[in-house]
């Protein structure tokens, strides 16, 4: 009976880091990176500081 609640525990503990690193993981990719952007299309080159 215990070694199925330590079980349970085990499986909702890594459940919840799963979750909370895809969280982290899509916060880090929807972040505005910092820098300067350059694009080049057909109006030109065009440059822009973030």
């Amino acid at each position: 009976m215990s070694g199925n609640r330590n079980l349970m525990f085990l499986i909702i503990g890594a459940l919840i880091v799963a979750v909370g690193v895809l969280g982290y993981s899509l916060y880090e990719a929807k972040k505005k990176p910092d820098g300067v952007q350059i694009n080049v299309g057909p109006g030109g080159l065009k440059i822009q500081s973030k």
